[in-house]
């Protein structure tokens, strides 16, 4: 997925293409956020399984042998993550990122998701049907739609397990350490709000 960047993004994607027909690009006609950009391209997927990962590959790519071996175990969903134990942090945030992902994760526990130490980290891979049932019913389009997805296969029942993973820092991140603090925030009380009178 495109979210309307004005990059090179779609030209690097499209040449990708010529030489491999398995990838699509799809672009949204703005910018609309990364929830609603990974429930579009989880949406349009036909596979057996969907693996989300972010494209600074952060977690490598080779890392999602673990995952799958969850999957082979009778696992819905795999998570990767940076705070279990057997984790491996190799370039680590800074530190007011460090204690903003810690306290967003004590938030989301108490109110939405308990019992997973990491939902933040951008590499999960789905049973395909799984990953569309979920993301069917998804609302939230911003950063905090990991949450929501979680939320909603606990509440499907699905199985999930939460697998250590590498991590390595990207400087270039874009969420904003108060604007989309604040908006995760306000979206973690919409997710409990919206769902749980469903």
């Amino acid at each position: 997925m495109d979210d309307g960047s004005n990059d090179a993004t779609a030209t690097v994607v499209r040449k990708a293409a010529e030489k491999h027909p398995s990838i699509v690009l799809h672009q949204n006609d703005r910018n609309r956020g990364k929830g609603y950009s990974v429930k579009q391209g989880v949406l349009s997927s036909r596979g057996r399984f969907v693996l989300m990962s972010d494209a600074d590959l952060s977690t490598p790519i080779e890392e999602m042998r673990k995952l799958f071996k969850e999957l082979e175990e009778g696992y819905d969903i795999a998570i990767g993550s940076r705070s279990v134990s057997g984790s491996e942090i190799l370039k680590r945030q800074a530190w007011y990122r460090q204690l903003m992902g810690k306290t967003f994760n004590k938030i989301v526990r108490a109110v939405a998701v308990p019992g997973f130490r990491d939902t933040q980290c951008g590499f999960k891979l789905f049973k395909g049907d799984a990953a569309r049932m979920v993301f069917a019913g998804q609302k939230i389009e911003g950063f905090a739609f990991d949450v929501e997805a979680l939320y909603l296969a606990n509440k499907m029942g699905l199985r999930i397990k939460e697998v250590p993973v590498v991590w390595v820092n990207s400087p270039d991140s874009r969420v904003s350490i108060f604007r989309d603090s604040l908006k995760m925030l306000q979206d973690i009380l919409t997710i409990r709000f919206y769902h749980h009178r469903q």
